[in-house]
């Protein structure tokens, strides 16, 4: 069953089982991956990897903690949530060093 939110004028859905194999897997919720796209310093880019059946993006920014997050715009604008876990080492350094070079 798909998980419909609107928070701050976003559009959010997702998958409710994929949300809790994901807290199973790596602790974050949709919901507060969802907050990553209100981060001033969001780093947003094509995730040419996993674009395969359709137009995947990722977003890296900071909730509590530096979020990586796997997401696709479906109709009306609406941001579909994937997957969503703790940003790696060298993913918080690359946005670190982005928000170095701003």
């Amino acid at each position: 069953m798909d998980i419909k939110k609107v928070i701050n004028g976003l559009y959010f859905e997702w998958d409710e089982n994929k949300e809790k194999i994901n807290i199973r897997k790596h602790k974050v919720s949709f919901d507060e991956a969802a907050l990553v796209f209100f981060d001033d310093t969001l780093w947003e880019y094509y995730d040419f990897k996993h674009s395969v059946s359709e137009n995947r993006r990722i977003a890296i920014g900071r909730v509590n903690n530096i979020l990586f997050v796997v997401y696709t715009r479906r109709e009306n604008n609406v941001l579909r949530l994937i997957s969503a876990r703790p940003a790696t080492k060298s993913e918080k350094r690359r946005y670190y060093g982005r928000l170095r070079n701003r």
